[in-house]
């Protein structure tokens, strides 16, 4: 299916809600769940998220919900999280990922890990503009929601407290450089660190990180160290 076909799915508005309430949740969300987050029907929740799956904008399996296995555990139900895939559209046609993965082989070549760096910090400067660093991870995970991170709060991790809780960390469930990450992720990791420090401060109450987890972005945002308590 073509990605403007891909897209086209989602402009049924009970759909739309299907999908993103299943992307939001960075786990496995069974029909049931699912239409009651969306306020309607099993069977039509059951409909949309399956026409999703086709489309390749969810990934479907089957697990026991109860945690229990052998007689009496009951059937396995089907359960959704969102495919890991990307989609664009532009008309007409441009290749931007070729592009940048180009570019990102030559500056690996090249040595310029430093200078693109300093290039993702000064970018993530001028994305905050004349504001002062976050004031907390309340601040930083609204710019990072803006810059298509999709950060989350994560409670009672090892390190520094802040606001949510001793030791909470926003982590972020989407990478917006994840296509050319996947093939040069030291160089575009750093980069995207460099930038997440210029976006939310290096001298301010947080601070971003490397604390790199399967499925997610590289990094993670947290209390600075002279924010303890």
């Amino acid at each position: 299916m073509k990605d403007i076909d891909v897209i086209a799915v989602l402009q049924d508005p009970v759909r739309r809600r299907l999908y993103e309430y299943v992307a939001a949740q960075g786990r496995e969300v069974g029909r049931n769940e699912a239409a009651e987050a969306a306020g309607v029907a099993r069977t039509l929740a059951a409909h949309h998220l399956d026409r999703l799956t086709e489309a390749g904008l969810l990934e479907s399996a089957s697990r026991r919900l109860t945690g229990r296995s052998g007689p009496g555990a009951g059937r396995p139900a089907k359960v959704y999280t969102r495919a890991r895939v990307e989609r664009s559209v532009s008309l007409p046609a441009r290749d931007y990922r070729t592009a940048a993965e180009l570019l990102a082989e030559a500056a690996e070549q090249a040595g310029l890990d430093a200078g693109l760096c300093a290039a993702a910090r000064r970018r993530g400067e001028s994305l905050r503009g004349d504001t002062a660093p976050c004031g907390g991870l309340g601040e930083a995970m609204e710019l990072l929601a803006a810059r298509g991170y999709e950060p989350h709060l994560e409670e009672g991790e090892e390190g520094e407290g802040s606001e949510g809780g001793q030791g909470a960390v926003v982590r972020m469930r989407n990478c917006p450089f994840h296509a050319v990450a996947e093939r040069f992720p030291p160089l575009v990791c750093g980069m995207n660190l460099a930038l997440l420090e210029g976006l939310i401060g290096t001298d301010g109450p947080v601070r971003a990180r490397m604390d790199a987890r399967p499925g997610e972005c590289c990094a993670v945002v947290e209390a600075s160290k002279n924010n303890q308590h």
